[in-house]
């Protein structure tokens, strides 16, 4: 049976609750204990699947198929640990759900109320899987005082009450404010926070700080009386130059130690924190610098691409260099058609995934720079798509090739689709079929799926193997019947779905490193095993800066 970690937030918000809840998972796991992280997030939205990434950043999916948040990202890179569909919900998707069997009539024509139905329903996702593991946290979103949370927070004081006593303990992640004028760091809105807290029947076991500077053990203790937590269990949350410092960080602070004390597990295991030591030093230690031009739509929001983000840096650790990775807006390069003066100098380019028309031909440009220059060039999803475009426009003549999702956009047909809307695939044992009139939510290839690479390809190289699974985000393929004419020219299909319809990979053989994958690799990468796209990615860079 799982003991249960509820880790809540307040004061404000983006004060770091999942880095927090992944590092102290990474922790957990270090004194040899199993865990499993989840998200509970109260916004009414069903998933992030619809939401904008410039309101709530990437969209990460798991093997499964869901669209969660981005703190599960956190979650799977610190702990390994492969997020299920089961470890995030929304007030959207209970909402839903508790909606659902009311008209079913599961509910027996009850009145249907929040208090006990959709608490209930919040309880009963928190113990799925409770005895798989030997440690559940359960972060929930938002701050503490926020009304769309109340019944979340209602939920878990419930499910702390139903369960014996002691297994279940509370984390509150708050900020200490530093008034340089005063000199101070200020405790009084974390006060407040816990009194907020209280008020609604949660008390805080373990009190964690966010705050610039070391916290005086004078107002250490102030928290430790007024908060009504023991001294050792208010942890400093310092700033850090890498999130992947945290663990070794949290650890120094005694964030593990008071967790483990909150339930009474004494003596605790040793932790063995090997891994992250490596891993910090290959952070803080480089032997070199790349430099990765990134050239997105979405650049004014890092967050929206923040797996990718990461698994630059993962590559970067797996070569013992710092990818230095630039943003550039993908609707610049549509300004002039001489991109080279934006992208000279830089010893690799990434096209990422994307929706939409806006700034394809930008990326379309950066890609066709890449090809003519014979520089390093990873193209993620819409990267691929539209790196086959510019392949069929400038190598095999196809001059008004594009994509059917722009010709859907724009409501008249201007292009000879080179990409298609998927409308039918296999998913594990049946068949899905979809429109492009459907509902934007759910409605894509998602979660993972099979490729078999082509023998002594390039990919198969790179990833030791010719059978992967990958995850996907996406409505739009690469349309198979051009495959002959665009391989004549240059353009070769590595990797296919097993049925040979779908194509999954292309690379460009007279080409250093010139890779498209309609899949997501940059979201099963980590900082102890880094994904061999990015590791070899990022070797190429490497090699490309030796030769300027």
């Amino acid at each position: 049976m799982a003991r249960f970690i509820f880790i809540t937030g307040g004061v404000v918000s983006s004060l770091g609750k999942g880095l927090a809840s992944a590092a102290l998972g990474a922790l957990l796991q270090a004194r040899g204990y199993s865990v499993r992280l989840r998200k509970l997030d109260p916004y009414l939205n069903v998933d992030p699947g619809t939401m904008s990434p410039f309101e709530h950043g990437e969209v990460f999916v798991t093997d499964d198929g869901a669209e969660t948040d981005l703190d599960l990202g956190h979650y799977e890179r610190f702990t390994g640990v492969a997020a299920r569909a089961t470890d995030s919900i929304s007030s959207g998707r209970i909402y839903s759900t508790v909606l659902e069997k009311e008209r079913r009539g599961d509910y027996l024509g009850k009145t249907i109320q929040v208090i006990p139905h959709v608490t209930d329903e919040i309880k009963d996702f928190i113990r799925i899987g409770e005895n798989e593991v030997d440690f559940m946290l359960c972060e929930i979103g938002g701050t503490v005082g926020d009304i769309e949370g109340l019944p979340f927070f209602e939920a878990i004081r419930q499910f702390a009450q139903d369960k014996p006593r002691g297994q279940c303990i509370f984390m509150h992640l708050t900020l200490l404010p530093f008034i340089a004028a005063s000199g101070e760091l200020k405790t009084k809105p974390t006060q407040h926070s816990v009194k907020e807290l209280r008020s609604i029947g949660l008390a805080p076991d373990v009190l964690v700080c966010r705050s610039e500077r070391p916290i005086p053990e004078k107002e250490r203790d102030k928290l430790a009386l007024f908060c009504n937590v023991r001294p050792d269990s208010v942890i400093a949350a310092l700033d850090l130059k890498s999130i992947y410092e945290a663990p070794l960080a949290y650890h120094q602070a005694g964030l593990d130690q008071a967790v483990l004390d909150a339930f009474g597990i004494s003596p605790a295991p040793q932790p063995n924190l090997k891994v992250w030591e490596d891993v910090a030093d290959r952070v803080y230690n480089p032997e070199g610098e790349v430099r990765v031009a990134i050239v997105g739509k979405y650049t004014q929001l890092e967050d929206a691409y923040k797996s990718i983000a990461e698994a630059l840096t993962h590559g970067g650790m797996a070569n013992r260099v710092k990818v230095r990775a630039e943003w550039l807006d993908a609707e610049v390069f549509e300004q002039d058609k001489d991109v080279a003066p934006l992208l000279e100098g830089y010893d690799a380019i990434l096209v990422p995934g994307g929706f939409g028309e806006r700034g394809t031909e930008g990326k379309i440009r950066a890609a066709a720079f890449a090809r003519d220059h014979k520089v390093p060039y990873l193209g993620i999803c819409l990267g691929m798509q539209m790196a086959v475009i510019e392949a069929a426009r400038d190598l095999a003549g196809l001059a008004n090739a594009g994509s059917e999702e722009f010709d859907h956009e724009a409501g008249v047909k201007r292009f000879e689709p080179v990409v298609y809307h998927l409308k039918e695939w296999v998913e594990g044992n049946r068949t899905v079929q979809r429109t492009t009139a459907d509902d934007k939510g759910g409605t894509m290839r998602l979660g993972a799926y099979n490729a078999v690479l082509t023998d002594n390809s390039q990919v198969a190289q790179i990833y030791g193997d010719t059978a992967i699974s990958e995850r996907h985000r996406h409505r739009y393929e690469v349309d198979i019947k051009y495959r002959e004419k665009l391989e004549a020219a240059g353009l070769c299909f590595s990797g296919m779905s097993p049925d040979g319809r779908l194509p999954e990979i292309v690379e460009i053989k007279d080409h250093p490193w010139f890779i498209g994958v309609q899949f997501h690799p940059e979201l099963k990468s980590k900082p102890f095993a880094p994904h061999p796209l990015f590791r070899d990615f990022v070797r190429a860079a490497l090699e490309q800066s030796r030769l300027v």
